[in-house]
């Protein structure tokens, strides 16, 4: 029976013994079973080595999440590699040399594009790692120029990180020599810049918001038509959070060509409306309302003495009393809050001089005919 098991291992298939090929398949199932238990050992391995004795604001979970799936990808790639090496490729298949252009260069070609983009996975989230670690300690300081500075550079050497991905697999897989290509650009080069325009105009942008700080992270902004708070400046554009809690992506370079209002930035929020009155509405009333409106503005703790009430126009359908006045408040809450006490009392105001509010209404005479 041992005999027979022997030789049964000891068949040639294709140049390789059944025992190979048992070797084969256990290799790539153990790495396909064990690659996620491996990688959580490798990145908790470099959490203790590495990360652990500076790094106190980010836990081993928070970095194992973000290293395990490109070390399981890396991983596998590896006992593929330690597989397919266990095997020969028998002469009878008339596979061409690995200097010679064939299925076997092609294959070695792919998997060195699959390894290195990989390993440039892995370096990524290394720098998302380290990103969120500034950006705790960030979050520690009294200054909001550092939180908007982590995300970007982040951003900014993840595609330095790419670009240098790109010119390994050049220079490895296809053996292009890199020095030479980055040199002979030229025209090319020209070429490639006007086609990347937009997106060098988006960077231009980013470094304009960071010198010239028109606003930071966590300001109240409002461009063209959206309003809301800025959360994150990045390499090529902008995300801010509006009113209505969607989440917009405005390009660096329209924060910076349209005009931008930094709401946070001001000393008042400016409150502007009219109270439109009836026609039937006396002077001694509308007198009498623009007075206490305007006392209520003046003596109101949290508006300051700029308010401004007047009777103001002649409506097609009313009699109109133009109110004016500035809160001091940058907080949003706080000034709605406000907004609807002073609205209560002027109604008050009103319906107590037994005025009355107007809507547009339409008069029609009509022309008695006599028979």
């Amino acid at each position: 029976m041992q005999n027979q098991i022997s030789d049964i291992l000891r068949f040639v298939f294709l140049g390789n013994t059944v025992q190979q090929y048992l070797v084969f398949l256990g290799i790539m199932l153990f790495g396909f079973l064990f690659k996620t238990l491996v990688s959580k050992l490798l990145s908790e391995i470099l959490f203790g080595v590495v990360i652990k004795r500076f790094n106190k604001e980010v836990t081993k979970d928070e970095f194992k999440r973000l290293l395990v799936t490109p070390l399981e990808f890396l991983t596998f790639l590896v006992f593929l590699y330690m597989a397919f090496d266990y095997l020969t490729y028998p002469p009878e298949l008339g596979l061409p040399k690995e200097d010679e252009l064939g299925l076997k260069r092609v294959l070695q070609r792919i998997y060195g594009i699959f390894l290195i983009v990989s390993i440039t996975w892995v370096t990524m989230r290394i720098v998302d790692f380290f990103g969120m670690f500034f950006s705790k300690r960030a979050a520690k300081t009294l200054s909001k120029l550092d939180d908007q500075l982590v995300p970007f550079f982040v951003d900014f050497t993840k595609v330095i990180i790419v670009i240098i991905g790109f010119f390994v697999v050049l220079g490895t897989v296809f053996k292009v020599n890199v020095a030479g290509l980055v040199a002979g650009l030229g025209v090319g080069g020209l070429a490639i810049a006007f086609a990347a325009k937009e997106s060098l105009e988006n960077l231009l942008a980013s470094f304009t918001i960071f010198l010239d700080h028109p606003f930071v992270v966590g300001d109240l902004v409002q461009v063209g038509e959206i309003t809301g708070t800025v959360e994150k400046i990045g390499f090529r554009s902008t995300r801010i959070r509006t009113m209505e809690k969607s989440y917009v992506t405005l390009p660096n370079k329209s924060m910076i060509d349209k005009p931008l209002d930094n709401l946070t930035l001001r000393t008042f929020r400016r409150v502007k409306f009219d109270i439109t009155l009836t026609y039937d509405t006396t002077s001694e009333q509308i007198k009498a309302i623009v007075s206490d409106i305007q006392h209520l503005i003046d003596e109101y703790p949290r508006t300051n003495q700029d308010g401004r009430v007047r009777f103001f126009n002649l409506g097609p359908h009313s009699k109109d009393i133009m109110v004016l006045y500035f809160i001091d408040t940058l907080d949003w809450d706080q000034y709605i809050d406000v907004k609807e006490e002073i609205n209560y009392r002027i109604v008050d105001i009103v319906e107590k001089h037994g005025a009355e509010f107007a809507f547009p209404t339409q008069t029609v005479y009509m022309k008695r005919e006599e028979g």
